[in-house]
Protein backbone atom coordinates (compact mmCIF):
# COMPACT_ATOMS: atom_id res chain seq x y z
CA UNK A 1 0.00 0.00 0.00
CA UNK A 2 1.16 3.26 -0.92
CA UNK A 3 0.87 5.83 2.10
CA UNK A 4 2.61 8.49 0.30
CA UNK A 5 0.00 11.46 0.92
CA UNK A 6 -1.00 13.86 -2.48
CA UNK A 7 -1.87 17.21 -2.12
CA UNK A 8 -5.79 17.86 -3.84
CA UNK A 9 -4.22 18.93 -7.48
CA UNK A 10 -1.49 16.50 -7.49
CA UNK A 11 -4.36 13.44 -7.02
CA UNK A 12 -5.99 15.07 -9.53
CA UNK A 13 -3.06 15.61 -12.18
CA UNK A 14 -2.20 11.76 -11.69
CA UNK A 15 -5.70 10.85 -12.66
CA UNK A 16 -6.14 13.27 -15.54
CA UNK A 17 -2.47 12.55 -16.94
CA UNK A 18 -2.55 9.33 -17.40
CA UNK A 19 -2.68 8.46 -21.18
CA UNK A 20 -0.71 8.33 -24.23
CA UNK A 21 -2.37 7.09 -26.89
CA UNK A 22 -2.27 7.88 -31.19
CA UNK A 23 -3.17 5.33 -34.09
CA UNK A 24 -1.42 5.59 -37.57
CA UNK A 25 -2.38 3.88 -40.77
CA UNK A 26 0.01 2.93 -43.12
CA UNK A 27 0.04 2.48 -46.70
CA UNK A 28 -0.59 -0.86 -46.58
CA UNK A 29 -3.90 -0.17 -44.51
CA UNK A 30 -1.37 -1.63 -41.02
CA UNK A 31 -2.42 0.05 -38.22
CA UNK A 32 0.05 0.84 -35.81
CA UNK A 33 -1.20 2.11 -32.30
CA UNK A 34 0.93 3.23 -29.35
CA UNK A 35 -0.46 3.47 -25.74
CA UNK A 36 1.62 4.74 -22.76
CA UNK A 37 0.14 4.73 -19.18
CA UNK A 38 2.15 8.09 -17.95
CA UNK A 39 1.55 6.51 -13.97
CA UNK A 40 3.70 4.18 -14.44
CA UNK A 41 1.82 2.46 -11.23
CA UNK A 42 -0.74 0.92 -13.35
CA UNK A 43 -1.01 -1.00 -16.46
CA UNK A 44 -2.81 -0.57 -19.45
CA UNK A 45 -5.99 2.06 -20.12
CA UNK A 46 -6.75 3.94 -16.62
CA UNK A 47 -10.83 3.26 -15.80
CA UNK A 48 -12.23 6.81 -14.91
CA UNK A 49 -13.59 9.88 -16.68
CA UNK A 50 -12.29 10.11 -20.13
CA UNK A 51 -10.21 13.49 -20.52
CA UNK A 52 -11.08 16.53 -23.05
CA UNK A 53 -8.64 15.28 -25.28
CA UNK A 54 -10.28 11.57 -25.32
CA UNK A 55 -13.79 13.36 -26.17
CA UNK A 56 -12.04 15.41 -28.85
CA UNK A 57 -10.11 12.37 -29.98
CA UNK A 58 -13.49 10.53 -30.46
CA UNK A 59 -15.40 13.23 -32.19
CA UNK A 60 -13.25 14.00 -34.68
CA UNK A 61 -13.01 10.23 -35.68
CA UNK A 62 -16.67 10.58 -36.00
CA UNK A 63 -16.33 13.60 -38.24
CA UNK A 64 -13.77 11.52 -40.46
CA UNK A 65 -15.91 9.08 -40.90
CA UNK A 66 -18.56 10.70 -41.81
CA UNK A 67 -16.60 12.77 -43.88
CA UNK A 68 -14.59 9.46 -45.85
CA UNK A 69 -18.32 8.03 -46.67
CA UNK A 70 -18.64 11.69 -49.34
CA UNK A 71 -15.19 11.19 -50.84
CA UNK A 72 -14.92 9.19 -54.23
CA UNK A 73 -12.53 7.12 -55.30
CA UNK A 74 -9.94 9.02 -55.91
CA UNK A 75 -9.63 11.22 -53.10
CA UNK A 76 -8.72 10.80 -49.73
CA UNK A 77 -9.24 12.72 -45.90
CA UNK A 78 -6.84 15.57 -45.51
CA UNK A 79 -6.73 17.94 -43.22
CA UNK A 80 -6.46 21.93 -43.88
CA UNK A 81 -4.60 24.75 -42.22
CA UNK A 82 -5.45 28.33 -41.24
CA UNK A 83 -3.24 31.24 -41.50
CA UNK A 84 0.18 31.41 -42.89
CA UNK A 85 1.61 29.04 -45.96
CA UNK A 86 0.87 25.90 -44.24
CA UNK A 87 -1.19 24.52 -46.77
CA UNK A 88 -2.43 20.74 -45.85
CA UNK A 89 -1.62 17.18 -44.53
CA UNK A 90 -2.66 14.00 -45.45
CA UNK A 91 -4.23 11.79 -42.50
CA UNK A 92 -2.17 9.12 -41.77
CA UNK A 93 -3.29 8.66 -38.01
CA UNK A 94 -4.18 10.87 -34.55
CA UNK A 95 -3.50 10.49 -31.17
CA UNK A 96 -4.16 12.01 -27.71
CA UNK A 97 -2.41 12.87 -24.49
CA UNK A 98 -4.70 13.11 -21.79
CA UNK A 99 -5.56 15.37 -20.41
CA UNK A 100 -5.33 17.99 -23.25
CA UNK A 101 -3.79 17.58 -26.43
CA UNK A 102 -4.77 15.85 -29.59
CA UNK A 103 -2.13 15.50 -32.22
CA UNK A 104 -2.41 14.12 -36.21
CA UNK A 105 0.42 12.42 -37.90
CA UNK A 106 0.14 12.12 -42.26
CA UNK A 107 2.09 14.02 -44.94
CA UNK A 108 2.30 17.34 -46.80
CA UNK A 109 1.78 17.31 -50.28
CA UNK A 110 5.34 17.15 -51.10
CA UNK A 111 5.60 13.57 -49.08
CA UNK A 112 7.24 14.97 -45.83
CA UNK A 113 6.40 13.65 -42.63
CA UNK A 114 4.59 15.84 -40.71
CA UNK A 115 2.33 16.27 -37.18
CA UNK A 116 0.03 18.58 -35.64
CA UNK A 117 0.04 18.99 -31.91
CA UNK A 118 -2.78 20.96 -30.28
CA UNK A 119 -4.40 22.03 -27.18
CA UNK A 120 -8.27 20.67 -26.93
CA UNK A 121 -8.94 24.23 -26.56
CA UNK A 122 -7.21 25.94 -29.63
CA UNK A 123 -8.87 22.61 -31.63
CA UNK A 124 -10.53 23.27 -35.43
CA UNK A 125 -10.25 20.80 -37.94
CA UNK A 126 -10.94 21.74 -41.39
CA UNK A 127 -11.59 18.20 -43.26
CA UNK A 128 -10.79 18.64 -47.11
CA UNK A 129 -10.57 16.07 -49.72
CA UNK A 130 -7.23 15.43 -51.04
CA UNK A 131 -6.42 13.51 -53.80
CA UNK A 132 -4.84 9.72 -53.71
CA UNK A 133 -1.20 9.65 -53.27
CA UNK A 134 -0.95 6.04 -55.00
CA UNK A 135 -3.50 6.32 -58.21
CA UNK A 136 -3.70 2.73 -58.91
CA UNK A 137 -4.26 2.04 -54.86
CA UNK A 138 -7.69 1.80 -53.23
CA UNK A 139 -8.14 5.02 -50.71
CA UNK A 140 -7.59 4.91 -47.71
CA UNK A 141 -10.34 5.07 -45.29
CA UNK A 142 -8.58 5.70 -41.91
CA UNK A 143 -11.82 6.79 -39.81
CA UNK A 144 -13.24 3.34 -38.98
CA UNK A 145 -9.50 2.07 -38.41
CA UNK A 146 -9.21 4.72 -35.73
CA UNK A 147 -12.21 4.07 -33.87
CA UNK A 148 -11.68 0.46 -33.61
CA UNK A 149 -8.35 0.69 -32.40
CA UNK A 150 -9.61 3.27 -29.60
CA UNK A 151 -11.78 0.42 -28.58
CA UNK A 152 -9.54 -2.41 -28.37
CA UNK A 153 -6.35 -3.31 -26.61
CA UNK A 154 -3.34 -1.74 -28.47
CA UNK A 155 -2.18 -4.94 -29.39
CA UNK A 156 -5.27 -6.94 -30.65
CA UNK A 157 -5.38 -6.89 -34.59
CA UNK A 158 -8.48 -5.14 -36.12
CA UNK A 159 -10.83 -6.99 -37.58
Amino acid sequence: MDNKIKTTAEALESHALCELYSAQVDRDGETKTENQVVDSGDAGRKAGPKSEAEWAYERIVMYIQKFEETLDSDQEVGMGFVGGDVGTLRIQGMGFFAPDLITFYGAAPNGSKTQLVQHVSQLNVMLVAAPKEDEKAEPQRIGFRLAAKLHQKWDEPVL
